[in-house]
């Protein structure tokens, strides 16, 4: 790829805006070092990889998000002979690896739908992960050494070398203590706290009794009122704890070169593990970016001609929500298109917005335009865009354009895309133009697609009569004097100076004399220019017009079914209510029979009187029975309804966003009954997560603290994506209600958060039920105790509350009781 179009139409931006969701520095860094791939293949094989992984993001398994350490120098060291690693570098290698398993077995625990419906074969994505090699060995290795926060673990010939340690240092404190505690002794001192001095122990002697304490002098202070003094009975002990140290330095080090040793075995494995996970990486940072950005994967365009070129509103990325959406159409055989139009109507950021998408898709990623926009796979995107005059260089506006498009001709193909903007300005009209249709007759002969933008009118009239040729124009409203900023394929636009020239307050006699230097051909050229506008703004409003009674059509249609679906729903309830009643009854009823049957058999008992009994109890279960059957049929059908009717409220948003261009690609999906779906349950409608199906119809749902088993029916579920019709049930929202803890732990806590996490747990614990619970705050300087106990002494639900006992506790633990309803 060209550099300087690279940087003229802004795609450093893009690959750094990609690099920074890399969650790891070295994937980062290969992406700012990429570049757009040329070879079809590469191309598809790329964007094969980042579809699938895109289409992970859609399950309900959260993705693991774990930085991945640098361990490239760590590789690469191991591949000297006789290296050790420290043990920074080993913690290192071994985060790399565990996080990398956690990654590869969220992957493999996904098929994307594509690779679901071919069980024959693997995917592309599968077949990466399964050639990965197995580094759990190394894995296990370093963490058999070090814990998981770094630290050499508590290994055997380590522990009597740290045990002789703890005991020299509690000796050593002991034999300091003596000179802190002394009465005559701490008169001498300085300060009573030890100091160290090159790792030795040494005491802060003032400097007029420093032939007191006889030891070796370390340090002068600048003052000179201080010396730092090692006692002659602290030597010994200093001595010895200095041996031990370098005896335990000594073993952590050959630990180290063992480590060392047993993980070079794998050298091979490891250095293609970090080559493919940082590939992998970057492959994750495409598909994370295009899942952010809400955009859409290109169909990709081969073969001779490139197939066509369609842009479907498309947005320029970097615009964010100032950008206007484009809609840019080429066929196969039309090769060039001439672009013109007034100043500030979008010509160039329709150039900028071509290339620039060209170049997204060919790096593996999604572009922010609608379903079904197609864009061709090219070997070049070269642009000259802007005016990069240079004084140093002697290089006028003209010079500057053709030195570049010098070097454009040299390098495109038939298989290029070339961006000109403003061709042939800069200098006399009629030579610019001349050369502009020169240089688009070599390109139309070389083969390659042309986007081209002037103010000549002449080549208005090249498009007309060259073939593959064809005009746009960006839209201008006369009424406002404002640019659209919409393109119109087939039709050249007006340069509108002397009304742009007007609105900026050039004098009106000026006006009036240029316009009469205004030739009569052309303003029939430009008549006709205008009716023909205004002929597409018809069509255009026709079409809208009819697109709006289809979609007030269809609300009114939803909503005619979402009364309907009320009113079967209360009417359901009303059903379930009676059905209440109905086993209450049931079970009151089979009482009294047994009761009956009792006295019959303390009386007179025949045959026939108990098989009366038994049919009555038989007949009532069965309709009891028979009437549940039936509101379950009712239940689930009102289910039905309503997720139909909720997708099509979000199919509708889709239209409604899609007009307005707001790129919408994530698949709408009929809810289910999932582990881990969100329900409400019971007429509070109490928010809870199912956890595993029980049984056909039943579920494990987790409701707080609680787990209970329900059946399907009284469940309703709750959608993860945020829809603002139809609301059908009443929701009470927990959801800043968290899990109540039975010991809430605020130490190291501000005020102001330690209060919203006890107010959390209050609410949490009523909802639950759990009565009673602790909260650890600590003594410190009783600011937080404080708090904690003037918060409970207010909170309307706090029955009482006061401190544990002391071996549970005491003072820096307070015990709290709620009231029971």
């Amino acid at each position: 790829m060209n550099e300087r179009s690279l940087r003229l139409l802004e795609f450093d931006e893009i690959r750094s805006r990609v690099a920074s969701r890399a969650l790891s520095d070295e994937a980062a860094q290969h992406i700012l070092s990429d570049f757009p791939q040329l070879n079809t293949l590469e191309v598809k094989t790329l964007k094969g990889l980042v579809v699938e992984l895109h289409d992970t993001y859609s399950r309900p398994v959260e993705e693991p998000r774990e930085y991945l350490p640098t361990i490239g120098p760590v590789v690469e060291k191991l591949k000297v002979e006789g290296t050790s690693l420290d043990m920074d570098e080993a913690y290192a290698l071994g985060l790399f690896i565990q996080r990398s398993r956690h990654l590869i077995q969220w992957l493999k625990g996904s098929k994307s739908n594509r690779a679901a419906q071919s069980e024959m074969s693997e995917s592309p994505l599968q077949s990466l992960l399964t050639a990965l090699p197995d580094c759990t060995p190394v894995e296990t290795e370093i963490f058999s050494i070090l814990d998981r926060d770094g630290n050499l673990r508590d290994l055997p010939e380590l522990r009597e070398i740290r045990s002789r340690l703890q005991s020299l240092h509690k000796e050593l404190d002991v034999i300091t203590s003596r000179y802190t505690t002394n009465e005559e002794s701490r008169k001498m001192l300085q300060s009573e706290v030890p100091s160290q001095r090159d790792g030795r122990i040494v005491l802060a002697v003032k400097a007029n009794f420093k032939g007191r304490i006889k030891g070796i002098v370390h340090e002068v202070s600048s003052t000179g009122q201080t010396i730092f003094i090692e006692p002659e009975d602290i030597i010994e002990k200093n001595n010895e704890i200095v041996v031990q140290e370098q005896r335990l330095a000594a073993e952590v080090a050959r630990i180290l070169r063992e480590l060392t040793s047993r993980i070079a075995v794998h050298r091979e494995s490891l250095v293609a593990f970090h080559t493919q996970i940082i590939y992998l990486e970057t492959l994750r940072a495409r598909s994370r970016y295009s899942w952010e950005s809400r955009g859409t994967f290109a169909i990709d365009i081969t073969g001779e001609h490139q197939g066509p070129l369609q842009i479907i509103q498309g947005r320029h990325p970097l615009l964010g929500s100032k950008a206007v959406p484009i809609d840019l159409s080429m066929d196969s055989e039309t090769r060039t298109v001439i672009i013109t139009g007034p100043n500030t109507g979008g010509k160039t950021v329709t150039l900028k917005t071509v290339g620039l998408f060209i170049l997204m898709n060919q790096f593996g990623l999604a572009v922010p335009a609608a379903e079904g926009t197609s864009l061709p796979l090219v070997d070049g995107v070269y642009a000259d865009i802007g005016d990069e005059q240079s004084i140093s260089q002697s290089l006028s506006t003209f010079s500057s354009h053709m030195t570049n498009i010098a070097s454009i001709i040299a390098a495109a193909t038939s298989h290029s895309l070339v961006l000109l903007d403003e061709l042939g300005s800069g200098t006399d009209p009629e030579e610019g133009s001349a050369i502009a249709m020169a240089l688009l007759d070599h390109f139309i002969e070389t083969g390659a697609r042309v986007l081209v933008t002037t103010h000549h009118s002449i080549l208005k009239n090249y498009g007309y009569t060259k073939p593959n040729v064809q005009n746009a124009s960006v839209d201008f409203d006369s009424r406002t004097l404002s640019p659209t900023y919409h393109i119109i394929m087939g039709i050249p636009g007006e340069s509108r100076a002397l009304e742009i020239a007007s609105r900026n307050g050039l004098p009106q006699s000026i006006l009036d004399r240029a316009r009469s230097y205004l030739d009569e051909e052309r303003t029939d050229v430009s008549a006709l220019i205008i009716g023909l506008k205004e002929k597409h703004r018809e069509l255009d409003r026709a079409v809208r017009d009819k697109e709006q009674e289809e979609r007030r059509l269809r609300e009114e249609r939803r909503k005619a079914d979402l009364r309907e679906l009320r009113l079967r729903q209360k009417e359901l309830e009303l059903k379930q209510q009676g059905m209440g009643e109905l086993r209450t009854l049931l079970l009151e009823s089979r009482k009294k029979l047994e009761n009956l049957v009792r006295e019959i058999r303390e009386g007179e008992l025949t045959r026939e009187k108990t098989l009366a009994v038994k049919d009555f109890i038989s007949s009532l279960e069965s309709a009891v029975k028979d009437v549940g059957s039936t509101l379950e049929a009712e239940a689930l059908q009102i289910r039905e309804t309503g997720a139909r009717l909720a997708s099509e409220v979000e199919s509708e948003e889709y239209v409604r966003d899609h007009n307005k261009g707001v790129l919408k690609t994530r698949p709408v999906k009929a809810l289910e009954f999932l582990p881990g779906a969100e329900v409400l349950y019971g007429p509070a409608k109490r928010r809870g997560k199912l956890v595993r199906q029980a049984k056909k119809g039943y579920w494990i749902v987790e409701l707080g603290a609680i787990k209970m088993t329900l059946p399907e029916t009284e469940l309703q579920l709750l959608s993860s994506q945020k829809k603002t019709e139809p609301q059908v049930f009443t929701q009470v929202d927990l959801a800043q209600t968290a899990a109540p803890a039975l010991a809430l732990n605020v130490r190291g806590y501000r005020l102001e958060d330690a209060l919203e996490a006890l107010r959390k747990q209050i609410d949490g614990a009523a909802l639950s039920g759990l009565y009673e619970f602790s909260v650890i705050h600590g003594k410190g300087d009783g600011i937080l105790q404080r708090g904690v106990h003037e918060y409970l002494k207010q909170h309307p639900l706090v029955a009482d509350y006061y401190f544990a006992r002391p071996e549970e506790g005491g003072f820096g633990k307070t015990l709290v009781f709620l009231k029971r309803s």
